[in-house]
């Protein structure tokens, strides 16, 4: 008797794990089909968490986009899945994905399902998996795939949208404190070196300037370290579940930022949602499918408390606006979805207004920080300047 860890949902919907011993894995599911449980996985006990934690890895999301593109197509042609699988192993480039879609070839002509053989891999997202057992169950994987593929379309869309947003005030940032260490290391050094000559008085901001200044030439080596050693703790503390909590919660706190960043995360979380639900997907199951793969602990403990109470019997809305983390409207929207049966259009329609939405805010927040970040560079440079050019101008009016 071998022991396998399986993944499967009751009659209730609710989403079980345990450990079980059976003959093989072929007998265990069909016991357990037979008794009327969801099979979502089964693995051999042994060495679970081994082999997949040493597979683990990332994979590229668009040429992961580009295969279920081709798969989709393939499929849609006519040609069996294990037919399709066999052309795309064999003709991509990508050298990480390649030997995973071989692997899950091999698995599925032993027998394997596909969302068995993807989710064996431990690499690709909870949702895709969940999408292809929907798809394998219902009959309609080619639907469940293309609405996949519009998914993931749409998240890079916004995802490229915002990171294309962010890259002037980046490099504007960047090469304002360039300019702010380079003057205040080099340039002022140079003149303190040349006002040391003088016994007459320096005027009190240049004596301020002066003082930084020569901080700074000495104590640069100690603050490189201090803020080496910070910035490596910080990535380390952030890596932690409690440090993603905490810089969550910051990030829900900031003014302006903290909204953007909260609708953002809605936004992600109903354009999941209704593409789960609009393949067949139950609401449970997505909401647990939902809180696995955001990357946000805060976000992860709120849905995970949604799915307890939406199994419980809550309506989703009642448990969403518990939780005290999502905006007030898209409770609203939700629950109208609900009472007219329409949830996963108005989850659409939630994730397409936040979207908008985070969009008009981001560009409006950037066109505040882009003049502020201009205007303080002009105030300190021109301090700089005065301040050094004063006693200058000082000497120049006594020898006048």
């Amino acid at each position: 008797m071998a022991s396998f860890r399986l993944k499967y949902a009751d009659a209730r919907g609710e989403v079980r794990q345990q450990v079980l011993e059976a003959p093989s894995e072929d007998e265990l599911r069909e016991r357990l089909a037979q008794q009327g449980y969801l099979v979502y996985s089964i693995r051999p006990a042994a060495g679970v968490g081994t082999s997949s934690a040493r597979r683990r890895g990332k994979i590229n999301v668009e040429k992961f986009l580009i295969f279920n593109q081709q798969f989709v197509t393939l499929f849609r042609a006519g040609l069996p899945i294990l037919k399709a699988l066999d052309l795309l192993a064999d003709r991509l480039t990508d050298k990480k994905l390649g030997p995973y879609i071989s692997a899950i070839r091999d698995d599925v002509k032993k027998g394997s399902l596909l969302s068995e053989a993807f989710e064996r891999q431990g690499v690709f997202p909870a949702i895709y998996v969940t999408s292809v057992m929907a798809g394998e169950k219902s009959g309609a994987l080619g639907d469940v795939l293309e609405r996949y593929v519009t998914y993931q379309k749409l998240a890079l869309s916004v995802r490229k949208k915002l990171l294309v947003s962010l890259i002037y005030p980046s490099v504007l940032f960047t090469l304002v404190v360039g300019l702010v260490i380079f003057l205040i290391t080099f340039v002022v050094p140079r003149f303190a070196t040349l006002y040391q000559t003088t016994t007459s008085k320096l005027p009190l901001p240049t004596r301020i300037l002066m003082a930084v200044g020569e901080a700074a030439s000495q104590y640069i080596g100690a603050a490189a370290i201090v803020v080496a050693v910070v910035i490596v703790g910080g990535r380390f503390f952030l890596r932690s579940t409690t440090g993603q909590r905490v810089f969550d919660r910051f990030k829900l706190k900031l003014p302006v930022l903290g909204e953007i960043w909260i609708k953002y995360q809605v936004a992600q979380i109903s354009r999941l949602m209704s593409t789960l639900l609009a393949g067949g997907i139950p609401l449970v199951q997505g909401l647990a499918t939902a809180s696995t793969a955001t990357g946000s602990p805060l976000i992860r403990t709120a849905l995970e408390r949604v799915e307890r109470m939406v199994r419980e019997g809550q309506p989703m809305s009642t448990a969403l606006s518990s939780t005290g983390v999502f905006p007030p409207l898209s409770i609203d929207m939700v629950e109208v979805g609900e009472s007219t049966g329409a949830l996963p259009q108005m989850l659409n329609s939630v994730a397409e207004f936040y979207e908008e939405d985070v969009g008009t805010r981001l560009q409006a927040a950037l066109a505040l920080i882009e003049p502020a970040i201009m205007i303080f560079m002009g105030i300190f440079v021109a301090f700089v300047l005065v301040s050094l050019y004063l006693p200058i101008f000082s000497l120049a009016e006594s020898f006048g």
